[in-house]
């Protein structure tokens, strides 16, 4: 289950992780992440594990998993190949929201007195690997608080670095922001599903350019609905009105700058340059395609 759970409110304690993984916040009882390379993370503990974490509140620099010693200290280098970190990598990727649960265990200043807290829902905007303090590559994930989660009280003033200095935020071109149709997060998860069907139809390759990005831990493109869907325009929020664009011919087609032919026939400064690539499962709308062109045309 990506995003919220019905009838978790941020906030909600737990006493023990059990409890919390009987409620469905944070379904794993060790590991402090939840998710695959495919569905995306579904939550995150932060609980002292990892020396090189940081919590700031509203901003959150989590360290991957793997790579540690009985001791707790790093003893041989972390990968994205592991489970959990591809899970945030897809987050990411794919503008997923995760769950935070914050632990007692650690020393950061949001950390509830006792037991496990639910404290809302968290963007991944940027990944980086580095040397930890222990001198091992580890992989650093920043989470971002959604706008509509609330801080939890902190014990004492926590001033968040610069963007040069902090560790592991190395950023990643291209990063596509979830749409926002509605205030509620579980409309942002469908919107990003449809998107998310029609860049697996198209593995990640631009139908206008044939570029596939390749970034550590996977590819990335972007879900551009030909119609848009605010007012006026209203578009149907369905695969049928999805391009899969890289960042660069997203920008063109959302300025009208390459618009289609119902023959689907890419225009691009009012001349014809080719035609879009398709997949066999991917039907085009092409009421869509007319209201994209029309707008632009006028």
């Amino acid at each position: 289950m990506i995003g919220e759970l019905p009838g978790v409110e941020v906030g909600q304690e737990y006493r023990t992780r059990r409890l919390a993984h009987e409620a469905g916040v944070h379904r794993p009882l060790q590991a402090g992440i939840c998710g695959t390379m495919r569905s995306g993370a579904e939550s995150i503990v932060v609980s002292g594990g990892y020396k090189d974490d940081e919590d700031y509140g509203d901003v959150i620099v989590y360290t991957g998993h793997g790579g540690q010693g009985s001791g707790g200290n790093q003893v041989s280098n972390q990968s994205l190949e592991d489970a959990g970190n591809a899970a945030l990598v897809t987050s990411y990727l794919e503008g997923l929201p995760v769950r935070v649960l914050r632990g007692y265990q650690g020393d950061s200043a949001y950390a509830p007195d006792a037991g496990y807290r639910y404290d809302g829902l968290y963007r991944v905007t940027r990944y980086g690997s580095k040397l930890g303090i222990d001198g091992f590559l580890i992989w650093q994930f920043r989470l971002e608080a959604y706008d509509d989660t609330p801080t939890p009280q902190a014990t004492q003033q926590v001033e968040l670095p610069s963007a040069a200095d902090q560790p592991g935020t190395t950023p990643i071109t291209g990063n596509e922001s979830p749409e926002r149709i509605t205030s509620t997060v579980q409309r942002i998860v469908r919107s990003s599903a449809v998107k998310r069907q029609v860049k697996a139809w198209h593995d990640n390759r631009c139908q206008l350019c044939e570029t596939r990005l390749e970034v550590p831990g996977g590819s990335y493109s972007e879900g551009a609905h030909i119609q848009a869907l605010g007012s006026p325009h209203n578009g149907p929020d369905t695969t049928a009105n999805v391009l899969c664009l890289c960042p660069n011919c997203h920008v063109l087609f959302d300025a009208g700058a390459v618009v289609l032919e119902d023959n689907l026939t890419v225009i691009r400064d009012g001349q014809p340059v080719g035609a879009l690539r398709t997949h066999v499962q991917h039907r085009i709308d092409l009421d869509c395609v007319r209201h994209h062109r029309e707008r632009w045309r006028k």
